[in-house]
């Protein structure tokens, strides 16, 4: 039965839903409780608010030591399963490879785009990381600008992607630790 459920990070309140198939959507944190739980509600009118199931609860938890900057087995998400059904396929693409991206871990778009196989494709990469419905399972705040970190479309934009960095240990400078 589908559901959504909002948790407390290290970061703020952040929001996860699922469905019969996995993880459908997660939302990083709005100003404040309230406004994540809107946000879930807007996002996911189908579901309703509920106990997370034993996977569910597994993936926050692994979401809290991620956000607290925990190291290890405990923060892989790579294994949480994730419902992608209603996505593109080069979005599902985009998505796996940057699952593969490690906590401190990251790399620009234009890299992301050649090992996608098509060089010229940073700007489908970049479309494709601002309509992440899973962030931050999906880690696109781990892609960054050649310049820097760059933009990042979710509430507290490129503030909110360097925090996460720092959490994680990402170079300061913005330079990116390729994959």
């Amino acid at each position: 039965m589908p559901g959504w459920a909002v948790f407390d990070t290290a970061i703020g309140c952040c929001g996860i839903a699922w469905g019969e198939h996995g993880i459908v959507g997660s939302q990083l944190p709005e100003r404040d409780r309230e406004a994540t739980r809107r946000r879930m509600k807007r996002r996911f009118p189908q579901a309703d608010e509920a106990v997370p199931p034993p996977e569910v609860a597994d993936a926050i938890g692994r979401l809290q030591a991620l956000l607290r900057g925990e190291q290890g087995a405990r923060v892989d998400l790579a294994s949480v399963r994730l419902d992608m059904s209603g996505l593109s396929e080069f979005n599902r693409r985009v998505y796996m490879l940057a699952r593969q991206l490690q906590p401190g871990q990251t790399t620009s778009y234009g890299e992301f785009a050649r090992r996608l196989g098509d060089a010229d494709a940073a700007r489908a990469v970049g479309r494709a990381l601002g309509q992440n419905p899973f962030a931050p399972i999906v880690p696109c705040h781990r892609v960054l600008a050649a310049s820097g970190a760059g933009g990042f479309s979710a509430p507290g934009g490129a503030q909110t992607k360097l925090r996460m960095l720092a959490i994680e240990g990402a170079a300061p400078n913005g330079q990116p630790m390729l994959f």
